[in-house]
């Protein structure tokens, strides 16, 4: 009974701090793009050189989309001229840097590990958009058009119909990802509370150096939103899983959905799809061991 009503409070506590944080960054970053135009998104990330891949990864930094909305954005970029090195680094982004997964990292990770984890994804998300298209993968896009996601914005009078509209958007997006965050937070209470801290260490503690790869192995076909997996690494790591094997577990699970796999392999060829998945499991591997070796 003692180890339920742990599980319990465990639950309780981190699912009212993520849906105040979700709530409240989606709010305010739905607030910052009504003063940002789609075109002017468009024109500054169409700049030549390694400026373009630092907005493209920017851009996927700031919003928080799913990835029903990143791909039609592709799309969207591609068809208006945008270089395809800086729509590379958007969608290697998008799923692993919006800004409440990084609030969620800094309240449940502490500030370090956010700012690593946002150092080392931000960083291969540019370069590896720039090498994509120096090696020749724009070839690799298909002809073809996606329907969906975010339509074009009328523009707001006042700041309250904005601030309105900015929350609307928020809540929908919440009410998205709510069975993912009532999922993940459910099995990180259940290992909290039930899961032998022997297990884990054995499994994927600092000592296994199979973990990382193993857990990116895991995230990739296992499609846990980063809002999901978060919860449930807390809870591992409190029985003793090492910080990198968490972190290759996120960026395995966030950087590669199912959903997201498919809809790529409708715009690109199989070959820059594996490529992608090749990219998600490397950063996954290298971010974590670079958490384990700076032992933050």
């Amino acid at each position: 009974m003692n180890t339920f009503v742990v599980s319990l409070q465990f639950f309780a506590f981190i699912f009212l701090e993520l849906t105040v944080l979700f709530l409240g960054v989606s709010t305010l970053v739905g607030l910052i793009f009504e003063y940002i135009s789609d075109d002017a998104i468009r024109r500054r990330m169409s700049s030549k050189g390694l400026l373009g891949n630092f907005l493209g990864a920017a851009l996927g930094a700031i919003t928080p989309f799913c990835s029903c909305s990143t791909i039609p954005m592709t799309v969207g970029f591609l068809r208006a001229g945008v270089p395809f090195g800086a729509t590379l680094s958007f969608v290697l982004a998008s799923p692993l840097l919006n800004p409440v997964i990084m609030v969620m990292f800094w309240a449940l990770l502490g500030w370090k590990a956010c700012l690593t984890y946002w150092a080392v994804t931000f960083v291969v998300a540019m370069f590896s958009g720039m090498l994509l298209e120096s090696f020749g993968f724009a070839g690799d896009v298909k002809n073809v058009r996606v329907s969906g996601g975010h339509g074009a914005r009328e523009p707001l009078p006042s700041f309250g119909a904005k601030l309105r509209r900015a929350f609307s958007g928020a809540w929908a997006d919440f009410r998205g990802v709510l069975a993912y965050l009532l999922v993940g937070v459910g099995i990180g209470a259940a290992i909290y509370g039930y899961v032998p801290n022997d297990l884990i260490v054995t499994i994927a503690g600092p000592q296994n150096p199979l973990a990382i790869p193993a857990a990116a192995i895991i995230g990739i076909p296992l499609y846990v939103r980063a809002e999901t997996v978060i919860p449930i690494g807390v809870a591992l790591m409190e029985k003793g899983m090492s910080l990198g094997a968490v972190v290759a577990l996120v960026i395995g699970g966030a950087g590669m959905s199912i959903p997201e796999m498919s809809m790529l392999a409708g715009i690109f060829k199989t070959r820059l799809v594996c490529v992608f998945v090749a990219l998600v499991f490397s950063t996954a591997v290298m971010a974590g061991v670079v958490f384990n070796f700076i032992q933050i």
